[in-house]
């Protein structure tokens, strides 16, 4: 059996949240929580039969539901996402910031532009995707010091681009409503190839 997809979660004046199971999902439904939603694809579960009626339960959401409240509501979009390999990989295309090669997740790295030992942090901003002979190549140096220049300069994802790292699996209504969210410049990072 197939597995549901994510739903994606907004606050209820629009900005991307999170992705949640559709088990979350219904629980948003059931408790009234959903302000509005914006999906073009609709997912009805159901539940048992009711031992009065006889009646079977069924609960309908959507693949973008906004949920109302102040838990929500904030700088969502202006917030730093957590740094991993996979996303960095997935910002970075799988390609390598020296040679400019695309490869597989197991043959990359992580490289800090500005090395630990000279006081470089573990930043989006500091951290750009390595093949491992470009990474050793480049060793506790910069890459000025290495003789090596960069293909791409690294940035940090809003939470719209995070998201779409961060689902490999995004139905065409969400991947929509997020790429709406990406600063144009970076639109292209997210199109298919």
């Amino acid at each position: 059996m197939k597995p549901h997809p994510l739903i994606l979660t907004l606050d209820q004046y629009g900005s991307p949240h999170r992705w949640v199971n559709w088990q979350h999902a219904c629980i948003y439904v059931a408790r009234g929580q959903v302000a509005w939603d914006a999906g073009d694809t609709d997912f009805t579960f159901v539940g048992g039969i009711n031992r009065i009626s006889g009646e079977r339960s069924t609960l309908r959401t959507s693949s973008i539901i906004a949920i109302r409240g102040r838990a929500l509501a904030g700088n969502a979009m202006h917030a730093v996402p957590p740094l991993s390999n996979r996303e960095l990989f997935h910002r970075d295309r799988h390609i390598c910031a020296y040679c400019a090669e695309e490869l597989a997740s197991q043959r990359l790295t992580r490289d800090h532009v500005k090395p630990v030992s000279q006081g470089g942090k573990d930043t989006w901003m500091n951290v750009v995707t390595a093949c491992r002979p470009c990474n050793q190549r480049k060793s506790g140096r910069t890459p000025e010091q290495a003789r090596m220049e960069l293909v791409y300069a690294p940035y940090v994802p809003n939470k719209a681009e995070y998201l779409i790292l961060c689902n490999r699996q995004i139905l065409a209504d969400q991947m929509d409503f997020l790429a709406r969210h990406v600063p144009t410049a970076r639109r292209h990072h997210f199109e298919p190839n």
